[in-house]
């Protein structure tokens, strides 16, 4: 185990340095210049140059890839063009809303959908396993944003449950934290619902047709036990893929859902930074959210050596 993780941290290594260079050349490459955002519309040509001078983007590439290689290597993500402030000062500041709403959702999304979908292959064939499985196409269906508005209609702005918009933090108190946050985890969940539920029903159907099971049925074992020990245990392990897929997914949707609700996270600092061509911003978010997606993925791969003792590395 030991040797496994030491290689596949040390294999970590080059997938951030492909990534931050596919980053930092797509940013570059892209048409849009920082300089002009700044010095404005009425600008002159010598005013912009004098801003890309200041600011290096009248560097060779490559300079300028080596100046913030060296930089990051020394624990430095840069200083935003826009704000003049440190980038990891900005993703600090940001990061609170957005692993709340992530842990808000992964976290009802396994509660809701792995219910589901063992009730589905328990009930295989019925009506109840028709009706959770067009449930997942509804999920599967309906876009975040699309979603999100008609949770703002019908919850926040006719019935009043919850508020539209904003965010409160958590040293403000548990009630307006998770108040504000409901709105935002249903709108982000619904997929990552319909997801693990169709996986986790797949899984145990094919685990309830194991000898084992049969065996344990045969024996007297209540059916509860049965399901819970014996099918959703053996089948956990493309359930638990399929979780840490949706964790690696809710990069994408916070982007747009913080953008629905008026989220101050990672989502919407991507967005701005987007907007404003904000290179060191995006760059370091972007490895942010890359790391997470590796460690993720290490974390997956440990946990099946606990789910599954056939398994070693």
């Amino acid at each position: 185990m030991g040797r496994f993780l030491t290689g596949r941290i040390l294999a970590t290594i080059p997938v951030m340095g492909v990534v931050a260079t596919v980053v930092f050349l797509l940013l570059r490459l892209a048409p849009g210049d920082p300089a002009a955002i700044l010095a404005g519309d009425v600008a002159t040509p010598e005013q912009i140059a004098a801003i890309r001078t200041r600011l290096g983007l009248d560097q060779p590439i490559l300079i300028q890839f080596a100046d913030w290689i060296w930089r990051l290597l020394r624990g430095d993500l840069g200083t935003s063009i826009i704000s003049n402030q440190p980038v990891a000062k900005l993703i600090g500041e940001r990061i609170e809303p957005t692993l709340a709403l992530a842990t808000t959702t992964i976290l009802f999304a396994i509660v809701v959908a792995v219910p589901l979908g063992v009730l589905a292959a328990w009930r295989h064939n019925t009506w109840i396993d028709r009706s959770v499985m067009a449930l997942s196409v509804i999920g599967f269906s309906i876009p975040v944003f699309v979603l999100g508005y008609l949770w703002i209609f019908g919850l926040a702005m006719e019935l009043r449950l919850f508020p539209v918009q904003g965010y409160s933090s958590l040293s403000q108190g548990f009630g307006p934290f998770i108040s504000r946050l409901v709105l935002p985890t249903l709108t982000l969940s619904v997929i990552y619902i319909a997801l693990i539920a169709r996986i986790t029903r797949a899984s145990v159907l094919e685990t309830l047709g194991e000898d084992y099971v049969r065996t344990a049925r045969a024996k007297g074992v209540g059916e509860r036990s049965v399901l819970s020990h014996h099918a959703l245990r053996n089948a956990a392990v493309p359930i638990i893929s399929v979780i840490g897929i949706g964790i690696a997914l809710l990069i994408s949707g916070v982007v747009i859902t913080e953008s629905v609700f008026n989220l101050p996270g990672l989502g919407r600092l991507t967005v701005d930074s987007v907007l404003a061509r904000d290179y060191p911003v995006i760059q370091g978010v972007i490895l942010l959210f890359s790391a997470l997606y590796v460690l993720i993925n290490l974390g997956i791969d440990v946990a099946y050596t606990f789910l599954d003792p056939r398994i070693r590395y």
